[in-house]
């Protein structure tokens, strides 16, 4: 009998946690680090450079991968042989874990878990709850498996109850392009097929904690049909051209993973949840002997990458900026942004569509005419950093106020992540407008360009509140531009062409 005591699980979880924050998965970055020497797309390859790059200062700095430092899920596989040390139960001490992980003072975490979902939508300070899945099995071990997800990746969830003869490779083959790149590629697929609905989707999470290992079986060839279809959807998402951050290229995702179980005879449930580029679990036992050791990674583990902006570049100051010369940047173009900048996402377009509906002026003279709004909620700072990691959020989102916000406050251009859906296209060459598209998976990176922050409005809204930002040459590129060309419809398919081209060449 194996005695497990409380204090050495909720050590483990919340240390695990901040592991997880800063330090990716090596598997990952060599992943990574093979799709970024083999990219062909110049604007795919500048993203996964900043990925790679922001990966290694986390590492470096002990700073999260992502402001989004994610919703806890943990896996936890408890020995029948196991006895515990503990009057609390195991969700009251992985909850215990993640509220000391996030809110550690050398590195706090965001907390992005909102109770009364359907309703008040409070925020809950600490992240708690965490979402666990207990399983009894063999032994007289625990085993843990704890990931943090991020909204952004896991709003692009799908599900499906497919006939029993119906493909599964053609489900998500048409499928996974509906999901845009709000989930950050290039990144991994997780699929869950069988069971009933809700086991395919635990399956389909659970195999996302798994190492990247395609390139392995590649190697050895298929010997079931749960690998054929990885093989299979490997190659085919490939050559859908979305690329990373659906700018168009090679590499879209990193690694497919498959679950299955017996399912009904009638029935085909099928869950695709994808993973984004701040992938991060880790992965541990315990065995009664004190809590889990996790050995940091070196820094030479990183690829030695540099990121040059290069010549197709504007260095603008948005304090000056006027509407005439934002309707002369194309898109593709990099922007190099200076001067100060507002911030607002979901919680806070709700705010302030209610004060225009009531003819309530803003807080503290809060003015957007003729300003930029990063969609954004960022780490809270720590010692002399002017804000914590702070990359985009998914702009879609926005999608239903952007017309309001150009039309009503003047707004001249939105800074975000991920493409732009028709209408708000239309909307931002309505009003000669621009869409600027920051790294998403580059948080770090992002936050060290913001040279001073403050918060001017809606401060009850904590990460959602409004900042003002002073940045100095913070690298963005024209997603849309004030004619309504879109770089997240262009790129993907004209990354689809060549690869059909290529493809072409290599049977003859």
């Amino acid at each position: 009998m194996t005695i497990i005591r409380k204090q050495d699980f909720i050590d483990s979880v919340a240390e695990s946690l901040q592991f997880i924050s800063y330090y990716h998965p090596l598997d990952f970055v060599t992943a990574m680090a093979e799709a970024y020497e083999k990219e062909q797309s110049i604007a795919a390859k500048d993203a996964i450079a900043q990925i790679l790059i922001n990966s290694r200062m986390c590492a470096q700095g002990l700073r999260p991968i992502c402001q989004d430092t994610g919703i806890i899920t943990t896996f936890v596989k408890v020995g029948m042989n196991v006895q515990w040390d503990s009057d609390l139960t195991v969700q009251e001490m992985v909850d215990e874990g993640v509220r000391r992980a996030y809110t550690n003072p050398d590195n706090p975490l965001r907390a992005s878990i909102v109770a009364d979902p359907n309703g008040a939508r409070k925020n809950t300070k600490d992240n708690t709850p965490a979402v666990v899945h207990i399983d009894l099995v063999a032994g007289d071990k625990v085993e843990i498996m704890v990931a943090a997800k991020g909204g952004g990746s896991e709003n692009k969830s799908k599900m499906v109850m497919l006939n029993p003869s119906d493909s599964v490779a053609e489900w998500v083959l048409k499928t996974l392009p509906t999901m845009g790149a709000g989930w950050c590629p290039p990144g991994m697929v997780g699929i869950g097929i069988g069971g009933t609905a809700e086991k395919a989707a635990v399956m389909a999470k659970e195999s996302l904690m798994d190492p990247v290992d395609i390139q392995d079986l590649i190697a050895k060839g298929a010997e079931n049909a749960d690998e054929e279809l990885r093989l299979e959807l490997m190659d085919g998402i490939n050559k859908l051209g979305i690329g990373a951050q659906g700018l168009g290229g090679l590499t879209t995702v990193l690694d497919v993973k498959v679950k299955s179980c017996p399912t009904h005879a009638a029935s085909k449930p099928v869950v695709m949840i994808p993973n984004c580029a701040a992938t991060r679990h880790a992965h541990f036992h315990l065995d009664g002997s004190g809590p889990a050791v996790l050995t940091p990674p070196k820094l030479e583990d990183w690829p030695e990458i540099t990121w040059d902006v290069g010549d197709n570049v504007r260095r603008v100051d948005v304090n000056k900026v006027t509407k005439e010369e934002v309707a002369t940047w194309k898109m593709g173009e990099t922007v190099l942004l200076n001067g100060k900048i507002l911030t607002g996402r979901d919680a806070a377009h709700k705010r302030i569509k209610e004060y225009l509906e009531q003819g309530k002026p803003f807080p503290n003279g809060v003015d957007f005419n003729g300003r930029f709004i990063y969609y954004v909620g960022p780490v809270d700072a720590v010692r002399d950093e002017a804000v914590g990691p702070a990359g985009p959020t998914t702009s879609t989102r926005m999608d239903k106020f952007t017309d309001m916000m150009l039309e009503e406050t003047g707004l001249m251009g939105m800074i975000g992540k991920a493409e732009r859906g028709p209408a708000t296209v239309d909307s931002i060459a309505k009003h000669q407008s621009v869409y600027l598209m920051a790294v998403g998976g580059a948080a770090y990176l992002v936050s060290k360009a913001i040279k001073n922050a403050k918060v001017v409005a809606f401060e009850d809204l904590g990460m959602e509140a409004i900042y003002e930002f002073e940045v100095e040459d913070m690298p963005v590129t024209v997603a849309v531009d004030a004619d309504g060309n879109s770089a997240h419809q262009q790129g993907p398919a004209i990354w689809k062409a060549k690869i059909e081209e290529l493809d072409a060449k290599l049977s003859k």
